[in-house]
């Protein structure tokens, strides 16, 4: 996808939710966040020769700070996030710079995606399609969150999440495998 199809999709899932333009473009603080790294991201991904990419992604850099500081979402250039992204309030969003996030996943505020373990296992989650992250969801180490997956509010995930899965708790455990539709 293009990078106007990418933020085109993002606006669209936000305006899914109920919120007119001038909200969405505005008002919405996960929306700045993810404009900015949408633009990011893709001079991160596009300028690779030196000096010209220190020269480009320096001021992306000081956005990305201004961005942060404003919502208290970080979401680095170097992330990978699919398209119909969703953050659905502001505040306390964290993603690793080694992140990869499907399709139209929905994260809500106080989420952490970070890296934990040791040795082999040492690294960052890789989250599919169509995942639902509930509100102060800490995902942690070299594991895998399946597409359709639902991740409860407080739970702590440090083991992989099957398709379909839903759970919840610290640590958490499979509950169910009704999938986080309804929730996306």
């Amino acid at each position: 996808m293009t990078l106007f199809s990418l933020i085109r999709s993002d606006y669209r899932k936000y305006k899914k939710y109920g919120a007119n333009g001038f909200v969405i473009l505005f008002l919405t603080q996960g929306f700045w966040a993810l404009f900015q790294y949408r633009i990011a991201h893709f001079f991160h991904q596009k300028v690779r020769i030196q000096p010209f990419r220190m020269l480009v992604m320096l001021p992306m850099y000081v956005w990305q700070k201004g961005v942060e500081i404003m919502t208290g979402i970080s979401i680095p250039a170097s992330a990978q996030i699919g398209h119909s992204f969703y953050m659905a309030h502001f505040g306390g969003i964290i993603l690793n710079s080694n992140t990869i996030i499907g399709n139209n996943c929905n994260i809500s505020q106080g989420v952490t995606i970070g890296v934990s373990g040791l040795g082999v296992k040492r690294g960052v989650p890789i989250i599919g399609n169509n995942v639902y992250i509930g509100a102060n969801a800490v995902i942690a180490g070299k594991i895998s969150i399946s597409d359709n997956s639902l991740i409860g509010a407080c739970s702590l995930v440090s083991s992989d999440v099957p398709e379909n899965g839903v759970v919840v708790g610290v640590p958490a455990i499979l509950v169910s495998n009704k999938s986080s539709k309804g929730y996306i």
